[in-house]
């Protein structure tokens, strides 16, 4: 459940904490008063798209911050799934921070993405706003509401429903991209027979590249190489007072002086075998002197054949390997087409078993549908009466589309009569807007299996009133007892139902609008209820209905 909104600098509100119940939770306020803002903290603190707009006027930032309390163990693993690693003693707590520049979300104190926090937010939260019964109207959203209500039964048909679709598709565009005419077919065959004749007429060897780079590299600095070991070979050996001749003349010198001290004779060693060394050393450079040369045509062979190699780089890979690899490919492809007709067979044959097996998995999921359509149109029928919908059919109509797609090959309409002596019809096509709320509702009731989601309503009151009013109250007291439920209303009959009763006010201080909440109780809650049944005049009469509300509501909840 959701147990507690912090609120700071956002729209209207300066900084608010609110405190949630189990049960029913209700919210009240005067029109403008600031309803839509909470519910838009809660919104935006889940991932929904902000604006700096959202920022209260003046304020560095705004923050909304969403603590849960979660007790299904099952629920806790599906998270962790997410990335979420530290969830102690069910404690959840969702930070989003909006700046005018950028806004940052934290889950238990992990940065997340907007994305992230959406899918996090299927186990925890079900908001439905006061635009989403419109999403009945539209036929294509009532498969998801099928699924939905069978999901666990057809999670794994539905991902090899995909995954055969997307196999499908695949084989589809391989057949199409050969079936072609056969001048085009000409054309290809021809520019691929190009690319192949031109790799391997390069021949091309394993890390030629590095071999050549590294010759034209040193021919390129041929002069620069002459030049150094030249005046290295003039110091070492051929210049006047060179190391060398310095190197013979220290040795002879220290032999004599070894010949009176036996311990000076590590040393002549040490300067003999320098003397050797510098000496090979002044021998391997006269013969690179003497051996090198500088071929200008081998330079320029050099040059082409890098070039040539750089080219084709740029062509059909970053390296060697990869220029092979092409090579490979197209050789494939034009094995493929030289034996066209055994090809188009093949991909004919490929396309037809992805279809099979795809229309096998989509029937497989169509009958399992189908059934759960039978108990959803149960479930539903009554939850609607519970809604004053007293004399109301209602069907699951199925039709088979003619090309499949990612979710089957099933095409669903609810059909619905809501008035005696009436035909079913599509629901997209005589539900009013009072009625769409209590159907959306109904929906809600039956679909609603996990007890540790939190529920809000937003206005699912709209259109209603009376006797109706009075029947979605009930419904709604219903389902706080497996649910927590958050409700923003402006019905009295509903507001008489709450567990937890807060109010929603904008007051104005020193020129500046705030909205402020607050939890009511007792007499507080009875002239809030009183408010709403009659509005600013609260006199005997109308306090004495909002009582006898109260009391009618708390029968309701003793008995259910």
């Amino acid at each position: 459940m959701l147990s507690n909104l912090h609120v700071k600098n956002l729209a209207l509100i300066e900084e608010e904490n609110i405190d949630f119940e189990e049960g029913l939770n209700i919210l009240s306020g005067e029109t403008g008063a600031g309803k839509s803002i909470i519910l838009g903290s809660i919104n935006a603190a889940l991932g929904a798209k902000t604006s700096p707009d959202f920022i209260r006027t003046g304020a560095e930032y705004g923050l909304s911050e969403l603590l849960f309390n979660i007790e299904d163990d099952n629920v806790i693993e599906r998270i962790k799934e997410l990335g979420v690693i530290d969830i102690e003693n069910g404690e959840l707590l969702i930070s989003r921070k909006i700046t005018p520049t950028r806004s940052q979300i934290k889950v238990n104190g992990q940065n997340f993405t907007a994305a992230q926090t959406q899918k996090l937010a299927r186990y925890l939260i079900d908001v439905h706003g006061q635009h989403d019964n419109q999403i009945l109207m539209d036929d294509a959203n009532h498969l998801t509401v099928v699924d939905t209500f069978c999901a666990d039964e057809i999670a794994e048909l539905r991902e090899a429903m995909e995954e055969a679709y997307k196999d499908m598709v695949k084989a589809k565009k391989a057949l199409e991209l050969i079936d072609k005419d056969k001048d085009e077919l000409q054309k290809e065959i021809a520019f691929l027979e190009y690319e192949a004749n031109e790799i391997q007429t390069a021949d091309i060897q394993p890390d030629e590249d590095e071999e050549l780079e590294a010759r034209y590299h040193k021919l390129n600095n041929y002069q620069k190489i002459t030049n150094e070991l030249s005046y290295a070979d003039m110091l070492l050996n051929s210049g006047n007072d060179n190391i060398s001749d310095m190197i013979g003349t220290a040795l002879k010198s220290l032999i004599t002086a070894s010949e009176y001290d036996d311990v000076l004779k590590e040393c002549c060693d040490t300067l003999s075998d320098a003397e050797g060394l510098i000496r090979d050393a002044g021998h391997s450079i006269s013969s690179y002197i003497e051996n090198s040369e500088y071929d200008p045509r081998e330079f320029s062979e050099l040059q082409e054949r890098l070039d040539l190699i750089n080219n084709l780089k740029n062509k059909y890979g970053s390296s060697i390997e990869a220029i092979n690899d092409t090579l490979k490919a197209v050789n494939a492809k034009l094995a493929d087409y030289y034996n066209f007709d055994e090809l188009i067979s093949r991909r004919k044959k490929e396309y037809e078993e992805a279809c099979c097996k795809a229309w096998d998995i989509a029937q497989k999921l169509s009958s399992i549908r189908q059934q759960a359509a039978v108990k959803l149109a149960e479930q539903f029928i009554a939850s609607l009466k519970n809604l004053n919908f007293l004399d109301v059919k209602f069907r699951i109509d199925f039709a088979k589309e003619p090309s499949l797609s990612s979710k089957g090959c099933d095409n669903v309409r609810f059909m619905i009569s809501t008035n005696p002596g009436e035909n079913l019809k599509p629901l997209s096509k005589i539900a009013s807007g009072g009625e769409l709320s209590r159907i959306m509702l109904a929906i809600k009731t039956v679909m609603s299996e996990d007890a540790d989601k939190t529920l809000i309503f937003d206005e699912i009151d709209a259109g209603i009133s009376g006797k109706t009013a009075s029947k979605v109250s009930n419904q709604l007291a219903r389902l706080s007892l497996s649910h927590q439920i958050i409700c923003i209303t402006h019905l009295p009959q509903i507001a008489a139902m709450a567990d937890a009763h807060y109010i929603i006010e904008k007051s104005v201080h020193d020129n500046k609008t705030y909205s402020n909440i607050q939890r009511v109780a007792g007499d507080d809650s009875l002239n809030e209820i009183a408010r709403m049944l009659s509005g600013e005049t609260l006199t005997d009469s109308v306090l004495e209905n909002a009582k006898e509300l109260k009391i009618m509501a708390d029968k309701v909840k003793s008995e259910l």
